[in-house]
């Protein structure tokens, strides 16, 4: 952390995890039980909240004191003996002290007073080496919980809710919180955990939302509806910037948008080489709400409909009618272009498709992609019927995740065939040349591409995957973050062996992993002979322009010298010399 020489600006360092500048309040969310609502309130109002605080706590007591006289008179076993030491802790004498002085200190409303304090003493609680302090967290969450449900018994009115904009501050966050978290509001995160190459890293990137992570003790040191500056570009969160740093981000916006702009305009427009090499490109989504962003960016249809955020509003899959209707709204919403439909992909760090008894030991090497639909076939079965009843609306392709070898292709398009069939008996239109694709994200599949080619329509290419499998890192480890290289040299060649096996069976080839939207790689992946970059829809543009600025055959020659190099810098310098040659202005 560093200060400022104004002695208010306080910057905080963290790692970039992707791109943009918010600004905007603070609002911060810590571990074990949900924030309050917070606001600023008046000198005058103090002592109204302070009272509104011990009103709580009294409340907390009587009701704690009951408990423990009903469980007297069922039980002599010492299961009274847990309420009488939560009463404890809420009549301890310091706790009262330091929410107290933190209404008066903060100006903010008794509640999130409370849960500030508390927050602040759990975390310091969790990372304690003690193992029996760190179970007593779960005894004070219980206890704080029950006094924040009390305030809601003597509220006097309503105060005014701060604004909306803000950039949320928390421990960590899942990839379920990322993409449920309301774009419209939050401009940007900044957590203590996480890395980079993170799968909530990569869904902000997607999204267009600036962020960045491994911010030590950023929950504990800032406070809630502060002013901040986050600058995704550099990592940093600025709290209480000074005029001459907010005046420097706000130029550098407005610039960004102008950027944006010039972009914007050229929508739509053929995304081919200067030598005439057409190329696609697609977008991501994972909910249906997104459509309209993805018609916006002007995309070339869906290249990753990742389905498995199907699964956010459940523990089970929809039924087949429900998956029926979502993908059949898709495809008609973006015809005449292809709506790529992966089957589920849940496990790793991704969503669970239902709990497990026991956890597994390496989830990146256990029950994860297409076999846990191979395992689960009703599921299965439903997922490929409602799909296959889609494609009689649109264009639509199939594709299978996290494919090892060929049994899996084989006992999957058996599993479609045999949908198909039954459709067909029941007079149910589909495509019946519905295209097939296989993922390349395990380097099994890359070293026998050439095997699995005869048997799909099209590959792609999930680097993200293929890269933590080929160099054997756990991209959310930040110990080994910096051994993820997306241009080590053996990714590079199965990139390149997953291409050529395509090309000589006379499929495509896409790419949906984050390499596809590094616009540092795309002289690269161009000159492999990549056909469609799918990348999230806020990076369509960019790409788009990108590869229009380029030459393949410039491309070409510079991939075949990257293929013989032996340094993964050395790689990724020969292709970001190129695109800094071409386009400049689109580089960070």
């Amino acid at each position: 952390m560093e200060k400022s020489v104004s002695g208010e600006e306080m910057i905080y360092q963290g790692i970039p995890a992707s791109p943009g500048i918010a600004i905007a309040p603070l609002h911060v969310i810590a571990r074990g039980f949900g924030a309050p609502e917070v606001y600023v309130i008046d000198e005058n109002e103090v002592e109204h909240e302070q009272k509104r605080f011990h009103r709580a706590i009294e409340l907390t007591k009587h009701q704690l004191e009951e408990l423990k006289e009903r469980l007297d008179d069922l039980s002599g076993d010492g299961e009274q003996d847990i309420f009488e030491a939560h009463a404890m802790m809420i009549q301890d004498q310091i706790m009262i002290n330091k929410v107290t002085e933190a209404i008066a200190s903060r100006k903010q409303n008794a509640e999130y007073a409370f849960y500030a304090v508390m927050q602040t003493f759990l975390e310091a609680m969790r990372r304690v080496p003690d193992p029996f302090l760190r179970e007593r967290t779960a005894d004070i969450e219980d206890v704080a919980q029950r006094v924040l449900r009390n305030f809601g018994f003597d509220d006097e009115g309503r105060h005014q809710a701060p604004d909306d904009h803000h950039i949320l501050v928390a421990y960590d966050l899942a990839p379920s919180d990322t993409v449920t978290m309301n774009k419209r509001h939050v401009l940007g995160f900044a957590t203590e955990q996480g890395s980079v190459n993170s799968h909530t890293a990569i869904l902000a990137r997607a999204f267009g939302v600036p962020a960045v992570v491994g911010i030590d003790n950023v929950v504990l040191n800032v406070m809630a509806l502060s002013p901040a500056i986050l600058d995704g570009y550099a990592g940093k969160l600025i709290l209480h910037p000074a005029e001459e740093t907010r005046e420097r981000y706000k130029e550098m916006l407005n610039q960004k948008a102008k950027l944006r702009s010039e972009l914007d305009a050229r929508r739509g427009a053929l995304t081919e080489t200067v030598d005439g090499r057409a190329v696609t490109v697609s977008a991501n989504m994972e909910f249906l709400e997104e459509v309209p962003l993805v018609k916006r960016s002007g995309a070339k249809g869906i290249g990753l409909y990742r389905t498995e955020y199907l699964l956010l509003d459940g523990e089970e899959m929809p039924d087949e009618n429900k998956q029926a209707e979502i993908y059949t709204e898709v495809c008609k919403e973006l015809s005449p272009h292809n709506v790529i439909i992966r089957t589920l992909d849940a496990g790793g760090d991704k969503l669970p498709v239902e709990p497990l008894t026991d956890p597994e030991p390496n989830p990146f090497l256990g029950w994860r992609g297409i076999r846990v639909s191979l395992s689960r076939p009703g599921m299965f079965r439903e997922q490929v019927r409602a799909i296959l009843r889609a494609s009689a609306h649109g264009k639509v392709a199939i594709m299978f995740p996290m494919i090892s070898g060929l049994s899996e292709v084989w006992r999957a398009k058996e599993m479609v065939r045999n949908c198909m069939d039954e459709l067909d008996g029941e007079g149910v239109a589909f495509d019946a040349k519905i295209p097939i694709g296989a993922m390349i994200e395990v380097p099994a599949a890359a070293i026998c591409a050439d095997l699995l080619a005869p048997e799909v329509d099209f590959f792609s290419i999930g680097t993200n995957d293929l890269i933590q499998y080929t160099v054997a890192v756990d991209r959310v480890n930040p110990h080994v973050a910096d051994l993820y290289r997306p241009t080590h040299p053996a990714v590079i060649r199965l990139i390149k062996q997953t291409i050529d096996a395509a090309n000589d069976n006379g499929i495509w080839t896409a790419i949906c992993g984050e390499m596809a939207g590094d616009i540092r790689l795309t002289p690269l992946l161009i000159g492999m002979g990549v056909e469609e970059f799918s990348v999230g829809p806020m990076q369509v543009s960019t790409v788009g322009q990108a590869i229009r600025s380029l030459s393949y055959a410039e491309c070409a020659a510079m991939s075949d010298q990257a293929l013989k190099h032996t340094r993964s810098q050395g790689i990724m310098d020969l292709s970001l010399e190129l695109a800094k040659d071409h386009y400049p202005e689109l580089l960070d």
